[in-house]
């Protein structure tokens, strides 16, 4: 009798069923180096970095990852922690509310693990007033008692490794950025490199992908992994429900049109963006404040979120008195470019 397991470097995946399949769909992430697709110079540092640690039989740098969401900053801080064989404690800047907070994690922490810290630049100042020595001198300064009785208390910390990933590397202050032995920023991935990271989720859910929709999917994915596989679970939720259960070009069309993403990755928001500067602003200049005012959305969500795509594939651009629409991005929305505009842009 076949066996209904794969065998995989590291563990046995049990192929999809219905009661499984949720499961699965949470460990899409990259397991080895070999699953890792992409980012190759980021891949190259890191491989440095690990091997001369280990040879020196210390904990490998504190690291900071920065780029867009959705490219693999969570998964790289596996993979270090897998590759130097210690644990990965994981949090968030907002989780880390108070001193006492990083404290108990770090007295928590063996000889070399590591402390991955989302979204660090959103850790609030005594927090990273406290974080400063322990990332240095492997210490933490604790303050006992109050007013003149008050003394402080160094308590050693064993080496460990901080990974940091932000979205905003500029919102991180000056003293714990140059607190990095290793800064890494993580870009946008080619269509060819998410051809191959669908692939292989397609295989770990049990989808039968066709070769022209998996490439056309890989397109429409702007660039981004998170996304690529966001968009192969509703092919494929739309491929059980109205098709035969494989995701063919059709059935990829039809859930792409669902979701309102159009032939480069456009979705609903990312257009609005650019139709309220088009039709509000008359193409721009348009500050962020007022953009965001006009979209309902925080600056964060636009500046993080919507604008890096539109601006890789030149439908964006900033400038010293705000953002612009470019020609291309009137051509694919089919707007008539001002006369005023096309004079400033040619």
């Amino acid at each position: 009798m076949k066996s209904s397991k794969r065998e995989t470097k590291n563990t046995t995946i049990p192929e999809p069923t219905t009661i499984e399949e949720e499961r699965i769909l949470t460990s899409l992430r990259a397991g080895s180096w070999h699953e890792f697709h992409g980012q190759k110079s980021v891949k190259e540092n890191l491989r440095i970095a690990i091997a001369a640690a280990k040879k020196r039989k210390e904990p490998i740098e504190h690291i900071l990852l920065y780029g867009p969401p959705g490219l693999g900053k969570t998964t790289l801080a596996h993979l270090i922690g897998q590759e130097m064989g210690v644990n990965v404690r994981v949090t968030s800047g907002p989780a880390i509310e108070r001193a006492g907070d990083l404290a108990s994690i770090l007295t928590n922490l063996e000889p070399h693990d590591i402390l991955f810290i989302d979204e660090i630049h959103r850790l609030n100042k005594v927090v990273e007033e406290t974080i400063y020595p322990a990332m240095e001198d492997f210490a933490l300064d604790i303050v006992i008692g109050k007013g003149p009785s008050a003394r402080t208390l160094r308590l050693d910390l064993p080496p460990f490794t901080v990974v940091g990933a932000t979205t905003r590397v500029g919102l991180l202050s000056a003293p714990l950025r140059d607190r990095f032995g290793v800064v890494i920023r993580l870009s946008f991935y080619s269509w060819q490199e998410l051809e191959r990271i669908i692939e292989q989720a397609a295989k770990k859910l049990g989808v039968v992908l066709d070769a022209r929709a998996q490439r056309e999917l890989s397109k429409r994915s702007r660039g981004t992994p998170r996304i690529a596989l966001r968009l192969l679970k509703r092919a494929r939720d739309v491929a059980q429900v109205e098709g035969i259960g494989e995701v063919t070009p059709e059935i990829l069309a039809r859930s792409l049109s669902l979701l309102e993403i159009d032939a480069v990755g456009l979705d609903s928001s990312d257009r609005r963006l650019l139709v309220t500067i088009i039709d509000k602003f008359a193409g721009g200049p348009v500050g962020i404040e007022t953009l965001a005012a006009s979209l309902s959305e925080d600056i964060g969500t636009v500046e993080e979120v919507l604008e890096p795509y539109i601006m890789q594939i030149g439908f964006l651009k900033r400038t010293p008195r705000g953002r612009v629409v470019t020609i291309e991005g009137f051509k694919h929305l089919g707007k008539t470019i001002p006369k005023h505009l096309q004079e400033q842009l040619f």
